[in-house]
């Protein structure tokens, strides 16, 4: 009798740490976000979206007003459409403007709010403007190539020669 009590409470103690181990994990990932703050929803087009994923934080001034609730792309502007949920407690007004950043050097990507100065504030349904699409590190790069090879050998390599 004594060694099946034990054996519950063995069993019990294992099951709330797989499931705090399953919580913590799904929180690293950014894949569950308990917030019980009520929304409203807006939206905004990027010509590129980069590694932007759902659930993604939404920031102003480094702290979090909200999360990027879905990505699609609009086969018409051929542009991607990002529906952002703000918490109802944040107003922004409406000529404020988005741009996609990265956490450090390689991190994940977010979307910053950069309040404007418009008298009326955001409500749910509006379209955000005023964007600043991902900064891709290839195409930096790419760019930084094409530009020196288009500027010609240097002097200290044709001196070389």
């Amino acid at each position: 009798m004594q060694r099946s009590k034990n054996d519950v409470w063995v069993g019990l103690f294992v099951l709330i740490g797989a499931v705090a181990i399953l919580f913590l994990a799904l929180q690293a990932a950014n894949l569950l976000s308990l917030n019980f703050q009520s929304t409203y929803h807006v939206s905004a087009k990027f010509d590129n979206v980069g590694g932007l994923k759902p659930k993604a934080a939404v920031r102003s001034g480094g702290v979090v007003v909200g999360r990027v609730e879905t990505l699609t792309f609009d086969d018409k502007s051929f542009q991607a459409r990002v529906t952002l949920a703000l918490e109802s407690r944040y107003a922004f007004p409406k000529d404020s403007s988005l741009k996609i950043l990265t956490s450090g050097l390689l991190g994940e990507q977010y979307i910053g709010i950069e309040a404007g100065a418009a008298d009326k504030n955001l409500v749910a349904g509006d379209v955000i403007g005023a964007t600043q699409s991902a900064v891709v590190l290839e195409n930096l790069i790419s760019q930084f190539l094409y530009s020196k090879a288009a500027d010609g050998p240097t002097p200290a390599a044709s001196e070389k020669k």
